[in-house]
């Protein structure tokens, strides 16, 4: 039985306060560009609840592009020693945004 996939995400679907809460911060770092040059895709830093299709809503309405698709990723947060006393980094959601070819994303603030 094959699996049909349903209707894309519009932001029609979505509390447009929600969208954008969901993007916490864009993640600049050397995985990032590279996973930005060789593929096409952003790195966010996400809400722990948000969906894969609220993410897609949510970049296509903040940056006036089209998506391709969304990965996420969990991870962990360490456990730190600070001095005596024992913390805890906190748990981070990521997303990784693959765009359709030709869009592009600029985070530098110049016009392109």
């Amino acid at each position: 039985m094959s699996r049909v996939n349903p209707t894309p995400a519009s932001r029609k679907n979505y509390d447009e306060g929600r969208l954008m809460q969901v993007l916490v911060a864009p993640i600049v770092s050397e995985k990032a560009t590279h996973v930005a040059d060789k593929s096409n895709a952003v790195t966010f830093k996400v809400l722990q609840d948000a969906t894969k299709p609220e993410i897609k809503a949510a970049v296509e309405l903040m940056f006036k592009v089209e998506v391709k698709g969304v990965s996420v990723l969990n991870t962990k947060g360490k456990q730190k020693k600070f001095g005596r006393s024992v913390g805890r980094r906190d748990n981070v959601r990521k997303a990784y945004v693959t765009l359709m070819p030709g869009q592009e994303l600029n985070f530098s603030g110049e016009a392109a």
